[in-house]
């Protein structure tokens, strides 16, 4: 089927009151095992192409694999950049057929982000693309990128950036994190129920690997309509690569990874479809 939009399978997910998976792909044999894990569940799936991704020139590569895969998929796939640095990149990727993009101004003033993030979403929305944008930088690590500010937003900026930027989601820190957390992560989901009091676009979950499983089901029940995975999901395909190496097995090691990193991605889809 043709790629679908942000918008399209976040209004599934605002429905039945679940989340949309966002996974993090860097190669084919990773892109695979998260489609077979998505056909297998019946669930839309959003493929997002990172910074890292980007930095090793797998951009185009990447925006070209999404697009022939989700033309033989069952399941509505959404080709998304995640984590946009600036509008030039943004449209760079509505030039190579990206179905959503994320800009990320969280970094920046709030006046800034407001700006740049409407200039983002008029040329997005004028070529149909859907547009996340976010605020409270998240912290951790990801991609390379390392930032260790306290990621709790301000809810009046959230009142006054839905005002007057017209996503059509939006990231919020609630306390989450990139990368895996060391030990339990504290999510201020008081906070979180008051960003979703104000009708804002269905909101994301930046951080989602390694967050303990009923805190992802009081997310999702608190309005989390998306969900981002990328390291435990790097990790699994690495387990998977280092325990066959033994064997000196080419194909045997990618099989492998394939297989464990697929077994999460079915994990992370269950438990945000509330099957679990």
């Amino acid at each position: 089927m043709a790629l679908a939009t942000l918008q399209e399978v976040l209004s599934i997910a605002v429905e039945s009151n679940t989340a949309i998976p966002g996974f993090n792909i860097d190669n084919i044999e990773g892109t695979e095992a998260i489609m077979d894990a998505a056909e297998e569940e019946h669930c839309p799936v959003i493929l997002t192409v990172g910074q890292g991704a980007i930095k090793a020139g797998q951009l185009e590569h990447l925006a070209d694999l999404v697009k022939r895969i989700a033309r033989e998929s069952t399941v509505p796939v959404v080709l998304h950049l995640d984590h946009g640095i600036s509008y030039e990149q943004t449209v760079q990727c509505l030039r190579l057929g990206f179905t959503s993009v994320m800009y990320d101004g969280s970094h920046d003033s709030l006046a800034d982000n407001i700006r740049e993030s409407q200039t983002v979403v008029r040329s997005a929305h004028a070529v149909g693309v859907s547009v996340e944008c976010e605020l409270g930088a998240i912290s951790g690590v990801e991609d390379g990128i390392s930032h260790k500010n306290v990621n709790l937003v301000d809810v009046d900026e959230v009142r006054e950036f839905i005002s007057k930027v017209d996503c059509d989601a939006l990231a919020v820190g609630i306390g989450n994190a990139h990368g895996m957390y060391q030990g339990t992560p504290h999510f201020d989901f008081d906070r979180l129920q008051a960003c979703q009091k104000l009708s804002p676009p269905p909101l994301v979950l930046h951080g989602g690997s390694g967050t303990p499983d009923d805190m992802i089901r009081q997310a999702i029940k608190l309005g989390i309509r998306k969900i981002n995975v990328a390291t435990e999901l790097r990790m699994a395909f690495m387990e998977g690569l280092e325990s066959t190496v033994g064997q000196r097995d080419f194909y045997q090691m990618y099989r492998t990874a394939k297989e464990n990193m697929a077994a999460l991605a079915r994990h992370k889809i269950q438990l945000f479809q509330g099957k679990l």
